[in-house]
């Protein structure tokens, strides 16, 4: 979930017009950007050898 203070700083650097459907794409992504960034703060991520390891899978 996305709090009001973090969608007002993002819309600061939104362009003066913009269409719905941009502005639902960009909170979209604001939203997967904050959530992404508690992750890291909770530690909450792949370490780079199982990053590694499952790409070595991805491209047999």
């Amino acid at each position: 979930m996305i709090t009001k203070a973090a969608l007002k700083k993002h819309i600061e650097n939104f362009p003066e017009e913009f269409t719905i459907d941009e502005l639902i794409e960009r909170i979209l992504f604001i939203e997967k950007l904050e959530k992404r960034i508690q992750k890291s703060n909770e530690n909450d991520v792949v370490s780079e050898q199982k990053l590694e390891n499952d790409m070595k899978q991805w491209f047999k």
